[in-house]
């Protein structure tokens, strides 16, 4: 199944996107030397992980459950990354995501397919605008296994998309193994999203559970798969963590000192650090200057990534507290674009 997604001036935005791709990934873009700018006066060269999309078999499917998300469009998408500098975005399923279908697995499957294809359609449409972290029916070993197998052989989708946990489980759970021993083989790049568990929904309704506990689940999974052994078994994964790692850069001397009181040997050949130090982060509403200085100060900048969360954030606003954080002009290119650059050396053609 496929999905025709072309909207007017798709042509003019080929033609500029093959202007784009002349220039070389070292050279020096127009627009570049303001770096909280949005694409005024030059080429937009901003290459954002951390944005949402909702393809309309999946937003018709939420609305058949009763269920809603953040408004979203393709041309309010290509209009957001033309103000705010960005030339290529990497589609994740806006919140709820797979985890609506947790418990109907014909359904997870069926709806992890049509938005794969819808996001393919996208890269084929708008070409060096879109790149794709597939969905996968997860933790459905039978059925995330066929899907990683078609999003990436198939649909050449960019890398693969999972929710922190799933039913209570995180990442690092050994139930999960047989999906990472897959993604590991093929050197996949895995973006990851906070998932809301249910064990505190209802601590504190006066706020968003996301305020606390999105961040707060990532670190949990960065931890399970450190403490439980993936990270070190599968070193091929590139794994990619939301909103500047969560918590766990102010948490760090509490998992050192677990390090340490206990024998981690088995599960942590190289060190708690080493591990930490090989993932990638993203800035998406962890772009201020001080949870940006609590990352770099035990990540070297090679390891941040551009990130916006879109829609429920404004690409400048990332880009101009980036711009005010005492960065280099050469570690804000870095984060910007050639960071992401290595990781997706298509982008580079």
């Amino acid at each position: 199944m496929t999905f025709d997604v072309r909207h007017d001036g798709a042509d003019s935005r080929r033609a500029f996107l093959a202007g784009l791709a002349a220039l070389g990934a070292g050279a020096v873009l127009p627009g570049c030397q303001t770096p909280g700018a949005g694409a005024a006066g030059g080429k937009p060269y901003r290459i954002d992980v951390h944005h949402h999309f909702a393809p309309p078999a999946y937003s018709a499917a939420l609305k058949a459950m009763m269920r809603g998300h953040a408004k979203w469009s393709v041309q309010g998408t290509l209009e957001e990354m033309d103000k705010s500098g960005t030339a290529t975005c990497f589609t994740s399923l806006i919140n709820p995501g797979m985890q609506a279908w947790s418990k109907d697995v014909a359904g997870a499957r069926k709806i992890a397919r049509v938005s794969n294809e819808y996001a393919a359609q996208l890269m084929r449409d708008y070409p060096g605008r879109f790149g794709s972290f597939a969905s996968i029916p997860f933790p459905d070993i039978e059925g995330s296994l066929q899907e990683i197998e078609y999003a990436m052989d198939t649909l050449k989708a960019d890398g693969i998309y999972l929710w922190t946990s799933y039913g209570g489980k995180l990442l690092g759970d050994p139930d999960f193994f047989p999906i990472l021993e897959e993604l590991n083989r093929r050197k996949v790049v895995v973006y990851t999203h906070p998932a809301t568990p249910a064990c505190c929904a209802g601590i504190m309704p006066y706020i968003s559970i996301n305020a606390i506990e999105g961040p707060v689940d990532t670190t949990r999974t960065m931890i399970s798969l450190i403490f439980q052994g993936g990270a070190a078994k599968y070193p091929d994964i590139k794994w990619i963590f939301s909103h500047s790692g969560g918590v766990t850069p102010f948490l760090l001397s509490r998992f050192q000192r677990e390090e340490v009181e206990k024998d981690r040997k088995s599960v942590l050949p190289n060190g708690l650090m080493h591990e930490l130090r090989k993932f990638y982060y993203d800035t998406a509403q962890g772009h201020h200057e001080g949870a940006l200085k609590a990352l770099l100060a035990i990540i070297p900048t090679s390891q941040v990534l551009y990130g916006t969360d879109y829609p429920f954030w404004d690409g400048r606003r990332v880009s101009n507290d980036l711009a005010k954080g005492g960065l280099s002009a050469a570690d804000l290119m870095a984060i910007d674009r050639s960071n992401a650059l290595r990781l997706f050396p298509r982008l580079k053609a």
